[in-house]
Parts: structure tokens; sequence; C-alpha cells
């Protein structure tokens, strides 16, 4: 549990900054806008201190939720965070936003670009697809993507195309996928189809290994894909094998474990085990259990041998009760 300490004044309501309003707020995700409001509320009421437990309480969220957005606005420069100790305690500055720079536009004149039909028949066809309206920094920030990226208007829009199919509207992540079709060097429709059938592809295969261990592909941390990435594209193990290698693992500790599973994989791949015959026809115990598996076995074996070995004595219960009661050197 952490404690957040707000640098502030008193006031019995609070005022929100209108650039928070028109350009912070529109991108950030709900829940983040949250916390700012009622970190702010607390800042400005001159709340010496809250707990995160007590702020989660109130938002009905997580309490890593508020670590999240508490570092998401510092990112945004809309609030300074530091930690006052090692045990999870931070001082919150809020920002004075309005000597807070610009955002880069690229000096595009938006009125100049709507004037052009091409331009102006894509930002209709994103705002269908899309379900609502634009605001000015999105128009903004697709008709960049036109010089930045070199990307066409037909990209831009299988790319929201692709985004909306996923329910993915928001202006953040367009913008993310954006900047990994970049990154894909993505320049005609062609290579575009190709990179989200193979992105897709692999996302397919991942959201069945997670449903076959019972995670939620939400649920899951970058390391973690990152394994999941090599099980399926540097191994090229089908499905099949990683399941296998699954149920390896719950045999064997009872839980699903990422390490555990991507060792067994790795030996498989190691030996060039690649189907569930080949692992099956051979004696595969030394690849998937721990090395010291078979010797604790044996150490088990060897100890309930010797005890069941041991020849064991028989007593007269009836002179060892007289000794313990002092009877034995008196007459019967």
């Amino acid at each position: 549990m952490s404690t957040f300490v707000f640098k502030s004044g008193n006031s019995n309501y609070t005022p929100v900054s209108n650039i928070f309003i028109d350009r912070f707020m529109p991108k950030a995700r709900g829940e983040f806008v949250k916390v700012y409001l009622l970190g702010l509320k607390y800042c400005v009421s001159g709340e010496l201190g809250v707990s995160s437990q007590i702020m989660a309480s109130a938002l009905h969220l997580l309490e890593t939720d508020l670590l999240n957005a508490w570092n998401y606005w510092s990112d945004e420069n809309v609030v300074k965070i530091i930690p006052i100790d090692n045990m999870g305690n931070y001082s919150i500055e809020f920002l004075d936003l309005t000597n807070s720079p610009s955002e880069n536009q690229e000096d595009i004149n938006l009125l100049e670009e709507l004037n052009k039909n091409s331009t102006k028949d894509m930002l209709q066809d994103i705002e269908r697809l899309l379900g609502r309206p634009l605001s000015s920094k999105e128009m903004t920030m697709y008709i960049s993507w036109l010089k930045d990226f070199s990307f066409s208007p037909e990209i831009i829009l299988l790319l929201i195309q692709y985004c909306a199919s996923k329910g993915k509207t928001d202006c953040r992540y367009i913008e993310k996928i954006a900047i990994a079709w970049f990154d894909a060097k993505i320049k005609n429709i062609d290579d575009a189809q190709s990179f989200i059938k193979k992105h897709e592809d692999k996302w397919i295969k991942i959201r069945k290994i997670l449903g076959y261990l019972g995670i939620k592909d939400a649920e899951i941390m970058k390391p973690q894909e990152d394994m999941l990435h090599k099980w399926i594209n540097t191994y090229n193990f089908p499905l099949d094998v990683i399941y296998k290698a699954c149920d390896v693992c719950f045999q064997r500790i009872n839980k699903a474990d990422f390490k555990y599973i991507d060792g067994i994989l790795g030996s498989w791949n190691k030996e060039g085990l690649k189907t569930v015959e080949a692992i099956d026809s051979k004696d595969t115990k030394k690849t998937y259990y721990p090395n010291n598996f078979n010797k604790n076995n044996n150490v088990n074996k060897a100890t309930n041998s010797t005890f069941n070995n041991f020849k064991q004595r028989s007593y007269n219960f009836k002179d060892l009760e007289k000794k313990l009661l002092g009877w034995d050197n008196k007459d019967d």
C-alpha cells in the first residue's frame, strides 16, 4: 500500500484547468482522468496525504491502476511525482499547465488541408468508421501521417478499419498501431494486409495457448509475450506440442509457469523433437523434468528400501511398563 502526499492549498471546490480539459483529458484513459480529478480535489482541499487503498476504494480501481495513472500524468508533464522513501510513498505536485509546451503539430494548417477534397473525404470516412466526429487534434494527427509516415489515404483508412474491427477506437491506440506499421515499413495496401494477417495469426495462436492455460491475454506481461512469440515463431512448435508442454508443467508443479514451460520446449527444440509423436516415442524424462527429479525419487526409494529392510524388534510391553513405573524392583 502506498501513500500519496499532495502539495496544496485549501478550497471548498476543485478548479480544473481548461488546458487539461482541452488538451490532456480527451486522449487519456477514463480511469486516469478519475485519479487526476480525485487527487486534485485532495490537493486543493488541503489534504496532507491519502493512502492508495482509500483512493482505489473510492474510485473502484486497483491500487496498481493508481500508480499507473500517476506515472502517466508524470510522463505528460501534468504532475510531478517524487518517491519519498523505499516504502512506496510519493510526493505529488500538480504543475501549472499554462506554461506547458504546446503540442507539435508540424505547422499543419488545418483549414487549408480541409479545403483539399482528398483529405476532407479521408477524414469523413474515418468519422464513419469510428462512429463519432473527430477532434481537431485527431484531424491534425491523421493528416500528419500522409507526410511523416508516407501513408496513403487508403492505408490510413485500412488502419482505422482494422482498429475499429477490434473495438479499439481510442486515439492513442490507433496512433500506436500507426507507429508499428511505420516501423514495419508498410508502403502499400498489400504490405498492410500481409502485416495484419501475420500479426493476427500470431495472436490467434497466443490466445489459444492462453485459453488452454486459463489465462486472459490482457493479463500477460511483455516477457511472457516474448516467450509465446519464441515458442510459435522461433521454435516453430505446433499448438499440440505446446499444449503437451503445458500438460507436463501442470503434472509436475500443478500450475501454469511460463519459465517451466519454456524450459521444456527449449529442451525439446534442442533435441529436434517437433511433434507429439516424436516426444512420445522417446524417453523424455530427462528432457522435461528437472535434473534432480530422478535423483530425489531414487533417494526416496533408497530411504523406503532401507526402512523396509530394517529388522524390527519385538518388545515385552508389560516389562517396559514395569520399568517405567519403577515396579521392576518390587515384587509382583
